[in-house]
């Protein structure tokens, strides 16, 4: 194992750990509605939505680039399939999550919940990114997608 390639995944966690503690600064410099997010933060919402989203990005990266790892799936394309795939499941997980929990404490911000998922798909998207930089040197297969070396 590389040095470096050490540093990329130690660069990785630590930039998925800065997004976890700045998750309320990351989420509301995009959208930030006062009722909506008020709830989101009194509600933990904002605890768990970004979780899902990292447990995602990163599951997925590893699925891709561990479970599969496949010399028919190394191209750029699949791992643009793996990003696809991440953009859609974390933010329909994380609306069905702010979904239940608003309708159990009988609030409603249908449209706020689907304009805040739109963002979450833009962090999802970014940290599988991180998440596939930081692990893909250690695929036999896929370690040169989706960018080569």
């Amino acid at each position: 194992m590389k040095k470096q390639h050490l540093i990329y995944l130690i660069a990785g966690i630590v930039i998925t750990i800065l997004f976890y503690i700045f998750r309320v600064d990351a989420y509301e410099a995009v959208y930030s509605v006062s009722g909506y997010s008020d709830q989101l933060y009194n509600l933990g919402l904002y605890e768990t939505i970004p979780l899902i989203t990292i447990v995602v990005a990163w599951a997925m990266a590893g699925i891709y680039y561990f479970a599969i790892n496949s010399v028919r799936f190394d191209r750029w394309y699949h791992w643009l399939i793996m990003l696809a795939l991440v953009v859609l499941l974390a933010p329909i997980a994380g609306y069905f999550v702010n979904s239940r929990i608003f309708d159990e404490n009988g609030l409603s911000y249908v449209t706020e919940s689907l304009t805040f998922e739109l963002v979450n798909m833009m962090w999802a998207a970014l940290l599988f990114i991180v998440a596939s930089f930081s692990m893909r040197w250690w695929s036999t297969n896929c370690r040169h997608t989706p960018i080569p070396q």
